[in-house]
């Protein structure tokens, strides 16, 4: 299960590609032919905050190159990483950047490669939408549920005055940065948490979990929220300097936090090689700033694209 708004595009696609037949058997029409025409296979794994916005990429990228076919699949930043650095894959997405043993790992194997910054995200905390209750949460209340041997599981327990009611934890798994962020915002060091909760690599599974559950609470992308908004409650975040929500201007001028965070992708240098992969990182670079926006997600400074594409010479 993907976003809505690649499900809009999915029938869009399919408008264009029974359009595009018709009038090519009309002789109006043709796909890019001789050097302007690509072919090829583009590898790419990683973060489920990031795929939203790389997928989104790929299917305007097959508009303007339909022989060129790109594969987003989803298994989280940490196992988008395994791939990566053994060469699997040809790009990494990715919601934190790469620790020192996955570039170890990548160095062992041959693998060099770019890293590039395309967005900021906020992390956000949801309960549900019949909640009444919660509308701001401390970073200090976040530790002691999530923290290791925390036996918090009633809401009583967070705050006095929260009522006598069961408290279930939805989060994602190890695998992703989601949970590498946020427990190293939240909980002081990367992976530590305590381990009863749903846990799920797609963020669409939690959020069909909070929607559903009276006592639930989780995190994930800021996307997932935006996309979901009708039927989740997003909870206010108090650092210190009182209750901010994640929205674009507090993500973007860093008032939203600890849990606003960059997101990237990685390059395998050696796939730049081949003209198809340059083409689509050239059309990501190019149109990334509209479509960081469109996913959900605050776009960086048109000066970073620029920046990306001088580092990966497109």
């Amino acid at each position: 299960m993907i976003p809505t708004r690649h499900l809009r595009l999915s029938g869009l696609m399919l408008f264009v590609a029974a359009f595009a037949a018709f009038a090519g058997g009309c002789g109006d029409s043709a796909p890019p032919t001789g050097s302007n025409a690509l072919s090829g296979t583009i590898q790419i794994d990683g973060s489920s905050t990031v795929f939203p916005v790389t997928q989104a990429v790929a299917e305007e990228f097959r508009k303007e190159q339909p022989g060129v076919q790109v594969n987003v699949a989803v298994s989280g930043t940490g196992g988008g990483f395994k791939r990566f650095t053994v060469g699997e894959t040809d790009i990494s997405n990715a919601s934190r950047p790469i620790k020192g043993s996955e570039a170890e790992a990548a160095a062992a194997n041959g693998v060099e490669f770019i890293e590039m910054r395309v967005g900021t995200d906020g992390l956000s905390v949801m309960v549900n939408n019949d909640n009444d209750f919660v509308d701001c949460l401390t970073v200090e209340e976040l530790n002691e549920i999530w923290k290791p041997g925390s036996t918090i599981n009633n809401w009583q327990d967070v705050r006095a005055g929260f009522p006598d009611q069961r408290l279930r934890l939805y989060g994602p798994d190890t695998d992703s940065g989601t949970f590498d962020y946020f427990t190293e915002e939240v909980n002081g060091e990367v992976q530590v948490s305590r381990a009863d909760y749903t846990a799920s690599g797609d963020d669409n599974v939690l959020v069909q979990g909070i929607a559903g559950d009276r006592g639930a609470l989780g995190y994930f992308g800021y996307a997932y929220y935006q996309e979901n908004k009708d039927n989740l409650k997003v909870v206010a975040i108090d650092d210190g300097d009182g209750c901010v929500l994640p929205e674009p201007s507090t993500i973007e001028d860093g008032s939203y936090k600890p849990l606003s965070r960059p997101l990237f992708i990685y390059v395998n240098r050696k796939s730049l090689e081949r003209p198809e992969v340059k083409a689509f990182l050239t059309f990501y670079m190019d149109h990334g700033y509209q479509l960081t926006g469109e996913e959900g997600y605050v776009p960086v400074d048109p000066s970073v694209y620029a920046a990306n594409k001088a580092e990966a010479g497109l």
